[in-house]
């Protein structure tokens, strides 16, 4: 009965907070960002991580709230933490954009968090984990490559066009001028001016 009991208060509590996180986004889209932000709260502190993020953007982008960055990577690592892919995404950049440093420690959670977060699909860590792999101190030019067919794969021109960029120059890649004009065209046509720019 007990078992029972518990099982009921954990089915309730995470209803509850489905439908205040569904309150807080009806409420986003008509612009009452005060309520949208206090029903995020309330099912955010209930430990909802989809409604942890959504406070996280509240944060970073001072609506409904003021706007404070540390606050909303608070947010951001505990959606994270319960395998949210854009809360890694966000809560990842974060680290790597705004606290700046060599802390090893900080660094490869960043980078732990894009990669799960580019392995559930997100297109921006993948592109962002590519040009993070492109540039590193120590580049490492065939993971960078991977992450960006993949976020060119999503539709992404700006990754099409490093694509086409790593195919000209053979970087993680046998070096290739025809596959590097083809990922041109398509970025180009996508509306990538730098595509356009390389083709010229």
């Amino acid at each position: 009965l007990e078992e029972a009991a518990f099982q009921l208060q954990q089915i309730f509590r995470i209803d509850i907070s489905i439908a205040l996180n569904i309150l807080g986004i009806e409420s986003m889209r008509v612009g009452h960002y005060g309520v949208a932000y206090a029903c995020f709260k309330l099912a955010a502190d209930r430990g909802y991580s989809k409604a942890q993020f959504n406070v996280g953007l509240c944060y970073e982008h001072g609506r409904g709230t003021e706007k404070d960055l540390e606050k909303a990577a608070f947010y951001y690592y505990h959606a994270a933490s319960n395998c949210h892919p854009m809360a890694q995404y966000r809560y990842a950049k974060y680290l790597l954009c705004h606290r700046p440093g060599n802390e090893w420690d900080r660094h490869q959670k960043a980078v732990t968090f894009l990669e799960q977060a580019a392995m559930a699909g997100i297109t921006e860590a993948q592109a962002y984990l590519g040009v993070f792999y492109m540039r590193g101190l120590q580049p490492k030019e065939k993971r960078g490559l991977k992450y960006l067919l993949l976020a060119a794969k999503n539709g992404d021109a700006q990754s099409r066009y490093h694509v086409g960029v790593c195919y000209e120059k053979g970087l993680g890649v046998q070096q290739n001028l025809a596959e590097a004009m083809r990922h041109y065209r398509q970025s180009a046509a996508a509306g990538n001016r730098n595509a356009q720019e390389r083709l010229r």
